[in-house]
């Protein structure tokens, strides 16, 4: 093979060889490429730009998890936060999509009738249409324990939601409750009742996933 010059040396391209003017930034990345990066890749041969903002769509692009141990009881007929059941994420792109999941314990006394609801900083979200008298609420339970001894019901709920906040700021998501009436409480993670082994405490998990669009 003929070389105009010199014949290559025969070893692995390192920083040195590279020229600035024409590749800046020999060193590796610090931080996750934005989406007007671009990669150079092969194509049959031919070398071509790929934008960054192509790369990963559909893929899982980072998680951030929390769980709650300890227990929560209420008896607000209005929204409170569910302390500890929340989690933040800042999006890489404003078209990257949150996958919200969610699974917790409650347990009650004498039907409080409890309302959950899903929120995104201070917007609820993933609650139902308007219909009749009904809650709007992303998950509930109306159910009427009917125990004559102890009125105590212990059930496991779980929602997952896919969210598009179109943002890259930081996003707090966190669980709302509020009780039918006052004089009847709400408790998250643990039984009304936590006198025998019959009775169940449980944690409460929340985990959210970008979702590259």
């Amino acid at each position: 093979m003929a070389y105009i010059g010199s014949k290559p040396a025969n070893k692995a391209v390192v920083a040195s060889d590279l020229d600035p003017a024409v590749i800046t930034g020999q060193t590796a990345l610090a931080v996750a490429p934005a989406a007007t990066d671009e990669f150079i890749i092969s194509d049959a041969g031919v070398l071509k730009r790929l934008d960054a903002s192509l790369v990963g769509k559909g893929k899982v692009l980072q998680v951030v998890s929390a769980t709650k141990t300890d227990s929560f009881n209420t008896t607000s007929t209005s929204y409170v936060d569910i302390t500890g059941f929340t989690a933040s994420i800042t999006p890489s792109a404003t078209t990257s999509k949150i996958l919200i999941i969610s699974n917790w314990m409650y347990g009650t006394d004498n039907a409080p009738y409890p309302r959950f609801t899903l929120v995104r900083d201070s917007t609820e979200i993933n609650i139902g249409n308007a219909v009749g008298s009904s809650s709007r609420v992303s998950v509930g339970n109306n159910s009427d324990p009917g125990h004559t001894e102890d009125n105590i019901v212990n059930e496991q709920l779980s929602h997952n939601y896919l969210d598009s906040p179109s943002s890259t700021s930081s996003l707090t998501y966190k669980w709302q409750v509020k009780s039918f009436q006052t004089s009847r409480s709400i408790y998250i993670g643990q039984a009304e009742d936590t006198s025998d082994a019959n009775r169940m405490a449980a944690p409460s998990n929340i985990t959210l996933m970008e979702i590259g669009a």
